[in-house]
């Protein structure tokens, strides 16, 4: 994933029209989100405090409606987009790159014993009291640091950052067993989403998928449809596209680059899927950021 292009903290100020500090970490007030359209990536791990309205948040191929009071946890790897859900949005963020948050940690694999911030079907946190009370001053603490600190601030945002984990992590602990079931929790369909989630960039076929799960592709297509109202292929078909816009968003990567990284066998039959499944050519697409 090292070629695919990433938003940047600076980016993320520019979004929010606050100063780029130029620091690993960027602490965020924010009266409205800045929706930008199109999916993307970031360099940085997010965890987004919504307090008040709601937005609609774009994971990956899931796609949720997110009401105050609420958390949501992003790691650099989750393809993400948000679309306006309501008027009145009021939310905290605090974006963190893992350099900095592991800058002097013993275990440089800290951040992934916590599956909430990779997993597109757990990224958000609805919050019921004593928790809300804890994580909202947990924020306020961000912003009067922020405020107020000239001695040791980065110090002291690494140690809040690292609380609101460990808060994170013992809800969830705590509520896994209460958390209710959801329609991707079918067994067939999990395994389905895994497997998509490692192969998409190399296999397109639905034969494959449905090798790996000893089904013919008729009937993991009608099983899967019959689960999400989607049939298997075009789940597959949306896992591609979704990670080609992604990639034709970074202009150092040409329009060929793209069709190889995706393991199309030439550009022409990338354009050709690209425009059937987007409405318009890889190159047209990519004209909207210039």
């Amino acid at each position: 994933m090292g070629a695919i292009k990433t938003f940047t903290l600076s980016t993320h100020s520019q979004l929010f029209s606050v100063p780029d500090t130029n620091k690993e970490y960027l602490f965020v007030e924010a009266g409205k989100h800045p929706y930008y359209a199109e999916p993307y990536r970031a360099e940085s791990y997010a965890i987004v405090f919504i307090k008040e309205g709601g937005v609609r948040l774009n994971v990956g191929l899931s796609a949720m409606d997110v009401d105050a009071p609420a958390m949501i946890t992003l790691g650099p790897s989750v393809i993400r987009f948000f679309t306006k859900r309501t008027d009145l949005l009021k939310m905290d963020v605090i974006f963190f790159k893992d350099t900095f948050l592991l800058e002097h940690h013993v275990d440089p694999l800290f951040l992934t014993k916590f599956d909430f911030f990779e997993n597109n079907e757990r990224p958000t946190l609805l919050l019921k009291e004593p928790f809300l009370t804890k994580y909202s001053k947990i924020f306020d603490l961000f912003q009067l640091t922020q405020t107020t600190s000239d001695f040791h601030q980065p110090q002291i945002i690494r140690a809040y950052i690292f609380a609101l984990i460990y808060e994170i992590d013992g809800y969830y602990r705590q509520h896994a067993s209460a958390e209710p079931a959801v329609q991707n929790a079918h067994p067939l369909f999990t395994k389905f989403r895994q497997l998509l989630r490692r192969h998409y960039m190399q296999e397109h076929k639905l034969d494959f998928y449905a090798g790996q799960l000893h089904l013919t592709p008729k009937s993991l297509s009608a099983a899967i449809k019959k689960y999400t109202g989607k049939p298997a292929g075009k789940w597959i078909d949306d896992a591609v596209i979704l990670e080609a816009k992604v990639l034709l968003q970074n202009k150092a990567l040409t329009v060929s680059q793209v069709s190889e990284m995706l393991n199309f066998s030439d550009q022409s039959v990338f354009g050709k899927f690209f425009r059937a499944n987007a409405g318009m050519t890889p190159v047209e697409y990519r004209k909207k950021f210039i």
